[in-house]
């Protein structure tokens, strides 16, 4: 019997098709229509660190000032209308989507410094998440900051999370380390449990008549793919951490090669935005196909079979790959001569 069934955060899936944090696990039915479609678990949209950190500005304004209303603080600290929730409800959401779907909740945590969003961990944690996504966005704007001290902050925010809770954390990397594979490796002995390749920064573009910025989140491309195919296939092996894609997957081929390369699964968002929850059912049924006609009795047997841990100088294969790609491409219109 086929079967699809994966591990990831300590936890087994039925599929490696898991939903990433995205504005559609907002709605609790949404999140029941992601488990009978056949997600292996959902991550829910993320919990901001300044969001953290406003509401607890709000909280001592109000107990500082006894006479002052909800009102006052929200003139005070507007920033709250940004978000989607509170940090309460965003527990409640934790706790109710627990109670109504039998697939694993992953919460997730987007934060750029220490604060004080190690005990809303916890209370993540004491909500009943499954496990938490660092979803770790760190835009380094100051010039005098160095790679090491970037780095050192990803290293001390994984310190924190991992002090205040128990359950398995996993950490959204940027592709924009020098080298990501060192980072990997120093995320893994400090003791992520997975790492989420690649986290896609938004930057705004602007309107040039009236200079003001587009505010927009576009969907990921195809293209998005190649850097986690890379670098997973470069981290099979290396790191204990279970390695997991995100961005431009699209279909199940897209999924395949992902697992061959060595990830556990793969965080699907775009291709939900654009076809719907329901996808999931195509993209499931399109993997037991895919196995069935290529002999594969699981996905388990398709892990780490294209990955660079095979080659005795990745290094060698990399920079062989790359000058073939370059020396051997052809215009079209060179082409029909």
């Amino acid at each position: 019997m086929l079967s699809l069934e994966t591990t990831y955060l300590n936890m087994r899936l039925r599929s490696p098709l898991v939903v990433s944090a995205s504005p559609l696990s907002l709605n609790i039915e949404n999140i029941k229509r992601m488990e009978a479609a056949g997600a292996g678990a959902v991550v829910l949209f993320s919990l901001f660190e300044e969001q953290v950190r406003n509401e607890q500005r709000r909280h001592e304004y109000l107990e500082a000032h006894p006479k002052a209303t909800e009102a006052n603080a929200a003139t005070l600290y507007p920033e709250q209308q940004f978000y989607h929730l509170t940090v309460e409800e965003y527990l409640a959401h934790i706790r109710k989507a627990k109670e109504s779907v039998g697939i694993p909740i992953i919460a997730s945590l987007n934060a750029q410094s220490l604060g004080g969003w190690s005990e809303c961990a916890q209370q993540i944690e004491a909500a009943g998440a499954d496990a938490l996504e660092l979803n770790i966005y760190d835009w380094p704007t100051d010039m005098d900051r160095t790679a090491d001290q970037i780095e050192g902050n990803y290293l001390q925010i994984l310190k924190v999370a991992k002090e205040s809770v128990k359950i398995p954390l996993a950490v959204k990397l940027t592709p924009f380390f020098t080298n990501v594979g060192n980072m990997a490796r120093r995320l893994d002995q400090s003791g992520a449990n997975a790492l989420v390749l690649f986290n896609r920064f938004y930057q705004s573009d602007f309107e040039p008549q009236t200079l003001r910025p587009r505010l927009e989140a576009s969907f990921g491309s195809a293209q998005d793919l190649r850097l986690a195919l890379h670098w997973i296939a470069m981290l099979y092996g290396s790191v204990r951490a279970d390695l997991a894609a995100t961005g431009g997957i699209y279909n199940a081929e897209d999924v395949i090669k992902l697992l061959m390369v060595g990830a556990k699964v793969t965080l699907l968002a775009s291709a939900l935005l654009k076809n719907g929850i329901d996808y999931l059912f195509q993209l499931n049924k399109d993997l037991r196909q895919w196995l069935d006609e290529n002999d594969y009795t699981s996905v388990g047997e398709l892990q780490g079979l294209v990955s660079q841990s095979y080659h005795s100088n990745p290094a060698v294969s990399e920079r062989a790959q790359y000058v073939q790609i370059l020396t051997s491409y052809r215009t079209p219109w060179e082409a029909d001569v």
